[in-house]
């Protein structure tokens, strides 16, 4: 008895806290506060599915318990109930009530998948191509000659086609508060649209294992006015790669990452290998997660491995720490655009 008491104590215990626990989390990371029509309408499919679940779990409860509770053997009675196997009435209605059921589920679904795979109007609305690489992300913005990494910049209130493609294993784009999730296959582009309703800074996830390192594959989606957008986008066109910072050690960081990391890293609109570093400092986080400051990108650059296991930067060069303070100085100062992540209302952490 005290056993059964000890474990039922424990399945209660454990059963708050997963209550508790599972109201944790990020205001711009959840599916339960949209601010964009793509997760809108997935909690739309979450809220009817968990209705109608909730709803036949506690139909069959009570119908166990109005059973359990009448029906009971009771002491001396040695009737046979009547028997209803071969029912046909019964038979139909616990067979229509299911496929009734998972169409009322299914149905939106569809039109949903459907809505946002919508093509018609991407050749009149901005298009991002969109790459996958263990473990960061590509942002190429079609006829404007800009390429990012990371941080994704979009204007609010308008359609964005996402065109994406893998350059080496399945991964999934996911923007939980913005849009639903989307295959990145190696073979062929995915397309969909992504619409937010309100400026923020908002962020995005690999949703498919990719990796050692595809929990920490993470991006940001910048969501800024249209004004402050054709702005940014302005500016962005504008990067001199070849500008000299004003700064000596910046400069001698410069001729340094010029000569160490240029084989894979790019500023301004060439593509290259590795992550783009055009507007570097202005980067909500770099690596994925890590705060931006200069003490963490020596760290980085010393040791990519032990802060990002099995990306491709590890044992590609070599550099003193010195070396590496100064490369960081150069990176932290590479901010082309006063269109920052705090004009879109700052990062909720």
């Amino acid at each position: 008895m005290k056993s059964w008491m000890g474990k039922m104590k424990a399945i209660m215990l454990f059963g708050f806290l997963s209550l508790l626990l599972a109201g944790c989390g990020k205001e711009n990371l959840t599916a339960l506060d949209p601010k964009g029509y793509g997760a809108e309408k997935s909690l739309d499919i979450i809220l009817l599915t968990t209705g109608i679940m909730v709803g036949v779990f506690l139909v069959v409860i009570i119908i166990y318990t109005i059973v359990l509770a009448r029906f009971r053997r009771k002491k001396g009675d040695n009737h046979i109930p009547e028997q209803v196997e071969g029912s046909k009435k019964l038979e139909t209605i616990w067979t229509v009530i299911p496929i009734i059921l998972v169409l009322i589920m299914g149905i939106p679904t569809v039109v949903y998948t459907f809505d946002l795979a919508d093509t018609s109007e991407a050749s009149s609305t901005l298009n991002i191509n969109v790459t996958g690489h263990q473990y960061w992300w590509n942002f190429e913005y079609e006829d404007h000659n800009v390429v990012t990494s990371q941080d994704l910049y979009i204007p609010v209130g308008e359609k964005v086609y996402v065109n994406m493609l893998s350059s080496d294993v399945i991964h999934s784009f996911w923007v939980p508060t913005i849009t639903g999730k989307m295959d990145v296959n190696p073979e062929n582009v995915n397309t969909m649209y992504i619409e937010a309703y309100e400026e923020g800074v908002y962020w995005g996830k690999c949703a498919e294992l990719c990796g050692p390192s595809h929990s920490l594959m993470d991006f940001k989606v910048i969501v800024v006015s249209p004004e402050e957008f054709e702005q940014w986008i302005t500016d962005m066109q504008n990067v001199d790669p070849e500008e000299v910072p004003t700064d000596a050690v910046a400069q001698e960081g410069q001729e340094l990452f010029q000569s160490n990391c240029m084989s894979c890293h790019a500023i301004g609109d060439a593509s290259s290998a590795g992550p783009n570093l055009t507007n570097f400092g202005n980067r909500v986080h770099f690596v994925g997660y890590l705060e931006p400051t200069k003490e963490n990108l020596v760290e980085w650059i010393m040791d990519p491995e032990s802060l990002k296991p099995g990306n491709k930067m590890t044992g590609m060069y070599e550099v003193t720490e010195e070396e590496a303070e100064k490369i960081a100085e150069y990176l932290m100062q590479l901010k082309s655009t006063d269109v920052t992540p705090e004009s879109a209302g700052g990062l909720i952490d």
